[in-house]
């Protein structure tokens, strides 16, 4: 199962690296996340106040005037968006601002079993809502790409007992154990953001 998305210049997504702003180009993952979340609910649910832009045609020029409206709720800071409380007051302060009352985000534990997880995670892409992760520390040098980052899950594939994630980071897609990824083998956790339409 996999979600649409939105390209820019012919790359999955915006790639964080193409920001002017150097503290965003740094640590501008959070706010990426919650601008590709607007443009998705924007270009998907018709929800155009979340994006001031046209969504079916995302520019670099349109994007980094978002982003600059999304750093107000969502800038950079010390140790980044490090929990998903500063990650919900920021896009719930977001959601107020333009004036979309029924789009709610809410946390899920990265402390939280890996099954439930799993479910949280297909129940999300199922009801055809993308899903931003955070990632802090991980043991795995896998997932080096993605610690201390926030990225987007746009779709999973289950076979048996594996369930492989579609993560959305950098203007690129990759496929990731979901089960090796939830599993950091550090006490401080992630975790991801669910969002509901009412």
């Amino acid at each position: 199962m996999e979600l649409g998305y939105y390209l820019v210049d012919g790359e999955y997504g915006w790639d964080q690296e193409k920001f002017t702003d150097l503290i965003m180009k740094k640590g501008g993952c959070g706010a990426v996340t919650a601008c590709d979340s607007c443009i998705y609910f924007s270009r998907y649910y018709g929800k155009k106040e979340l994006y001031p832009f046209d969504p079916c045609n995302v520019t670099p020029k349109d994007y980094k005037a978002f982003a600059r409206i999304m750093k107000q709720y969502l800038g950079p800071r010390f140790r980044g968006i490090d929990s998903l409380d500063l990650y919900l007051d920021g896009i719930r302060g977001y959601f107020k601002s333009a004036g979309c009352v029924d789009i709610d985000a809410a946390g899920f534990s990265g402390h939280e079993p890996y099954e439930k997880a799993e479910k949280t995670l297909m129940d999300q892409i199922n009801s055809g809502c993308p899903v931003p992760c955070l990632t802090l520390m991980h043991r795995d040098s896998r997932f080096k790409d993605f610690t201390w980052h926030w990225f987007m899950l746009t779709g999973y594939e289950k076979a048996k007992d594996t369930c492989m994630v579609k993560a959305v980071s950098y203007g690129e897609w990759v496929w990731l154990d979901f089960k090796a990824l939830w599993d950091t083998g550090y006490d401080e956790k992630g975790g991801l953001i669910i969002f509901r339409i009412r």
